[in-house]
């Protein structure tokens, strides 16, 4: 009787056909799977287009590729100036650069040079053993310092614990104690004719302004590349065209050849007579 039962069961199964029941529920998988596909694409194009954006306008604005600034940078370790950083030696790979005399030049070769790119840090990261962070302080040939280290014997600052400051003036006429930038020390964005001085010091300290003959290098570098007088310099080789114009003045000496000529053709024929 059992067996009957369970024989009914299973014909009435087959009947109703197992793959039409199925094709009837709602594939809730295949719709949850789809939804979530549509998800992950839109966020990835709103992320995409985020990062666009951003790039391109920390990149815009000044400096362009097209513009060159000056600054002058000082690096002040425990209460010493050390010496101007070496003239930069990669100037085909980057526009932000050094001549050796305190001075940086801001001449952007692309885009991730120029505009908002064109930071501190972007220069140093460029410099072969120089390091800059909020924490870290390191000049090329010299061991870092780091945040909280004692400032060495036979430095003005000797003893005394130091932290890594960045302070910054817009130009060699501002006075004060200059501004440290509100972000990261290496983010602080370069301007025209702005004195840099990347400090470890006490806190206490207050930081100087770039030593004084970088600062007279900065203006005579601004002076000379917004002066217009810098153009004619070559105009005076021109002067040269009149120089020579009394050379011309040679032809009438030989003219008297000339006459001295006609003089002796008259006494001979004289003679001859």
């Amino acid at each position: 009787m059992a067996s009957n039962s369970t024989g009914k069961w299973v014909e009435r199964a087959a009947t109703t056909g197992g793959g039409r029941t199925y094709r009837g529920q709602m594939p809730v998988n295949w719709y949850a799977s789809l939804a979530a596909i549509c998800i992950v694409g839109l966020l990835l194009v709103g992320f995409s287009r985020y990062q666009r954006t951003h790039q391109s306008a920390s990149s815009s604005g000044s400096p362009t590729t097209h513009e060159q600034w000056y600054a002058a940078l000082g690096i002040d370790i425990c209460g010493t100036f050390k010496p101007n950083l070496a003239a930069s030696t990669n100037g085909a790979t980057t526009g932000l650069t050094t001549n050796g005399k305190g001075v940086v030049t801001i001449h952007p070769k692309n885009s991730s040079e120029s505009g908002g790119n064109a930071t501190l840090g972007k220069f140093v990261s460029g410099y072969k053993g120089l390091a800059l962070t909020s924490s870290t302080l390191q000049y090329p040939g010299t061991a870092a310092m780091n945040n909280g280290n004692v400032c060495p014997k036979g430095s003005p600052d000797a003893g005394k614990p130091g932290v890594v400051i960045v302070n910054s003036w817009p130009n060699f006429e501002s006075k004060g104690k200059g501004t440290q930038p509100s972000g990261q020390p290496q983010d602080l964005k370069f301007a025209n004719g702005q004195l840099i001085t990347m400090a470890f010091v006490p806190v206490s300290v207050t930081v100087p302004k770039p030593p004084a003959q970088a600062i007279t290098n900065l203006i005579t570098a601004v002076t000379q590349a917004s002066s217009p007088s810098s153009t004619p310099t070559t105009a005076p080789t021109l002067s040269t065209t009149p120089t020579t114009a009394p050379t011309l003045s040679t032809t009438p000496t030989t003219a008297p050849t000339l006459s001295t000529t006609a003089t002796t053709l008259r006494s001979t024929t004289s003679t001859i007579k």
